[in-house]
């Protein structure tokens, strides 16, 4: 939980520590009958400084326990000022991390490891780097994402290329040790010309495989505005280079970024992605914590090409009591009420405006009505439009609205099947085409909250209570973190 008791817009069910500074997810793997989720993390403040990898681990992905910090910045070492993003791998006994090596003092961030023989409790790391510097015409070096394909491993490493193209560059290895440079993976000028402020590199790369075909996932990092977005290829390799033949936002929301990939014991790809603060830096501090994951979501490749999510199966387990149960009927012009909500709850909704003008629902949260989340289906422009100009009374909330494609096979009657997550401050929103947007907003009204129709609209509505697992906090985290310097060894 935050320093406040009472905080509400503190998500209940998404991973993330009981307080300060969550970023990227890092490594994802299943190891030992656990999923395990590390991700980038200040222990000691609410701010991006000092990150370490935070770890949880579960079984069933709904019950999560918090372990020790998995790495921590050794000082004066390579990693001295940060311990970022990278990815981890089972093999055999042993877990073995890949990691960026932060200093202020160079450009790039070398790969380098840790591995652990006891389920990811404790951490040895390698006392040399494990790819010291980087490829020659590079102009941004980190992230690595390590996987296995047939009987070898291969590397990915987010960077920039001369002519601020973005890539991911390909390493393979046969022992996770020595690693040999193939070259780009892909590079890509988005059609910018240099020097104009475009995005000028990738971030966190991700390679998931589809019987043949595969999908790239790469973040987009701008030289002068930091993190924009995060977009997925979709095509097929050849002799170490990836062809691309589509193209798309992995997410159309505001507040998604460095998502990363897990391939589960059942084959399906999984991935969480990073959901930053939509607040300014001083209410964060205030509330004592910033950032969270998603929940987890699966991919799945369709035959024309496309990636499309919605969350995970195991997000079911988290429904609870059903608040809200409302039979197809028709709504407006005068708005209908379906009733409350709390400020964590699971809903399904078809939405078929009565006519060609927008219709859909709004999330109200302040007594008198002035304070509310807008979630509007327009059929003219083919596109479901989230409005959260007035989300918040309290002017340190971003404001914004965010637009969806509903696609062609998304409405053969003009009706739209979607479903909405809000937990706290966080917002995802999935329609039955596999689109997505995320986002975050902070009601100053307190829950419960009211649901409503907008418009002269059929609706069809259900929402469920989410209840979190029982989470555990592993018994020396606490006393750990309290006596531990920002800078400390690693345990």
């Amino acid at each position: 939980m935050s320093t406040s008791p009472a905080d509400h817009h503190l998500p209940s069910v998404h991973v993330r520590p009981p307080k300060n500074w969550i970023n990227d997810p890092n490594g994802l793997a299943f190891h030992d009958g656990h999923y395990h989720v590390f991700f980038q993390h200040n222990p000691h403040a609410p701010t991006h400084t000092g990150v370490h990898w935070g770890h949880y681990r579960s079984t069933d992905l709904v019950t999560w326990e918090q372990l020790p910090i998995a790495l921590t910045p050794t000082p004066g070492g390579y990693d001295a000022d940060g311990c970022y993003s990278g990815n981890a791998v089972s093999d055999g006994t042993r877990m073995v991390a890949f990691y960026s090596a932060h200093r202020q003092d160079r450009w790039w961030q070398p790969v380098t490891s840790a591995e652990s023989h006891d389920g990811g409790l404790t951490w040895d790391k390698r006392p040399e780097l494990l790819i010291p510097t980087p490829p020659d015409a590079t102009t941004m070096y980190r992230d690595p994402y390590v996987w296995r394909e047939g009987g070898q491993w291969r590397m990915l490493v987010g960077a920039s290329l001369a002519g601020d193209r973005g890539a991911a560059l390909l390493y393979e290895s046969a022992d996770l040790e020595q690693w040999h440079y193939r070259g780009p993976f892909l590079a890509a000028d988005d059609g910018h010309a240099p020097g104009t402020g475009g995005w000028t590199g990738w971030e966190c790369p991700q390679y998931a495989a589809f019987d043949g075909r595969g999908a790239l996932v790469v973040s987009l990092w701008d030289a002068v505005d930091g993190p924009r977005s995060v977009r997925v290829y979709v095509g097929t390799e050849s002799a170490g280079v990836f062809t691309p033949t589509a193209q798309q936002p992995l997410d159309h929301g505001p507040d998604f970024y460095a998502p990363a990939l897990l391939r589960a014991p059942d084959g399906r790809w999984l991935l969480w992605g990073w959901s930053w603060e939509a607040r300014d830096a001083a209410w964060s501090g205030e509330a004592g914590w910033a950032g969270t994951l998603t929940l987890p979501r699966e991919l799945v490749l369709t035959q024309d090409g496309r990636v499309q999510q919605q969350p995970a199966r195991e997000i079911l387990h988290h429904r609870g009591r059903r608040t809200v149960h409302v039979p197809e009927q028709l709504a407006g012009p005068q708005a209908l009420d379906l009733g409350e909500v709390g400020s964590a709850f699971d809903l399904t909704a078809r939405l078929r405006p009565d006519a060609q003008a927008p219709g859909g629902l709004r999330l109200v949260t302040a007594r008198d009505g002035s304070e509310y989340l807008d979630i509007t289906l327009d059929p003219v422009a083919g596109e479901l439009v989230v409005y959260r100009d007035h989300a918040s009374q309290d002017p340190r909330a971003l404001p914004g609205q965010y637009r969806l494609p509903l696609g062609p096979e998304s409405a053969v009657d003009g009706a739209v099947d979607l479903r909405i997550i809000v937990d706290g401050s966080i917002v995802e929103i999935f329609l039955s085409t596999g689109e997505a947007l995320t986002l975050r907003c902070y009601p100053t009204g307190a829950p419960p909250w009211r649901l409503q129709t907008l418009g002269r609209t059929h609706v069809t509505v259900d929402a469920w209570d989410l209840t979190s697992g029982s989470r555990k906090d592993w018994p020396e985290q606490s006393a750990a973190l309290a006596g531990a310097s920002p800078t400390g060894p690693v345990g």
